[in-house]
């Protein structure tokens, strides 16, 4: 039997397909069924201690989190989630404290997105470990492939924000001084906020869309690799302060913008003709656009800069690899 650590997440996946039967498959942010006559969109997470939560965050940003990566993908695909279901892991000796922590993290998010949490499951485990699994209900989604030929390339927001917010908090990263900027990174990270009415509103302008948390190198390949065209990046998709604090903790910024994952922004292909309308609704919800690109016939991504372009290679994240 092959050892798990030389098997990569794509691999275990394509293992599990082959014994469910399932060769239809095909990577999308959400799981879409038909039920009667409605079409109910599910979407499930899990956050584990050890991988996922820093030793500096605490748990009701951890729970809270937890949810926000099931919004985020509800928000990419420009449905809005309704219903939800929690199961925990938990050590035996947790505190009656930490307890409270995560019940209020798991509050605030149902809250602040108007999701009804009708129940769950409760385990006892070696460490803290969150499932989420939120449903929705929708005519249709906004798919990973779709994006055509000529089509303009979009994100809801600057990226290198939260992998030096990751590092800081890891200890990785260290700053002579905490200053506006680092503690921006440090709550990008701890409190992602996904852009779920602007997903709702745009979504039928939309050709293709992906939620970004896994790398904007990963999300832009999916998108290219599904739509069987050629994403061309001719605006990257950052601020100056990034790119001044990674050159001066000598750190690649290009690793930190398009590799670093954990930004619940969405990336979205549309027409040109929508271009206008997407950024008027931008701006009334006061929410950062940024238009980074376009589509074109060929395969693959490429950045392109002083008129010479670069391949960029899928680097996000990826469990086992």
């Amino acid at each position: 039997m092959k050892p798990l650590n030389n098997l990569d997440e794509t691999e275990i996946i394509r293992i599990f397909q082959k014994n469910l039967n399932n060769k239809k498959f095909l990577s999308e942010d959400v799981e879409v069924f038909n039920l009667d006559k409605s079409k109910i969109i599910v979407k499930t997470d899990t956050l584990v201690e050890s991988t996922d939560i820093p030793n500096t965050m605490n748990l009701c940003d951890a729970a809270r989190k937890s949810v926000m990566a099931c919004i985020s993908d509800f928000a990419a695909k420009g449905v809005r989630p309704q219903y939800g279901t929690i199961s925990v892991n938990l050590p035996r000796k947790i505190t009656r404290a930490k307890i409270n922590q995560i019940s209020k993290g798991f509050a605030e998010a149902s809250k602040e997105y108007g999701i009804f949490i009708s129940g769950g499951d409760t385990n006892e485990g070696k460490e803290i470990v969150f499932n989420v699994c939120v449903f929705g209900k929708d005519k249709n989604i906004t798919p990973r492939k779709g994006a055509k030929m000529g089509d303009l390339l979009f994100v809801t927001g600057p990226f290198g924000y939260t992998p030096v917010g990751l590092g800081i908090l890891m200890k990785k990263i260290k700053p002579k001084r905490q200053t506006s900027f680092t503690k921006e990174c440090t709550n990008a990270f701890l409190r992602p906020k996904p852009n779920l009415d602007f997903g709702i509103k745009c979504k039928k302008y939309f050709s293709s869309s992906m939620d970004s948390s896994d790398g904007l190198s990963s999300t832009l390949n999916e998108m290219a690799n599904q739509s069987k065209k050629k994403f061309v990046v001719n605006n990257i998709p950052t601020k100056d302060e990034v790119e001044e604090f990674a050159k001066k903790q000598k750190i690649n910024s290009e690793s930190l913008i398009f590799h670093g994952g954990e930004e619940y922004e969405t990336v979205f292909t549309v027409p040109p003709k929508h271009k206008k309308i997407i950024q008027k609704n931008a701006k009334m919800l006061k929410m950062p656009l940024i238009e980074i690109g376009y589509v074109t016939k060929g395969k693959n991504v490429f950045i392109k800069e002083n008129g010479r372009q670069t391949q960029l290679k899928d680097l996000g994240w990826k469990h086992f690899s």
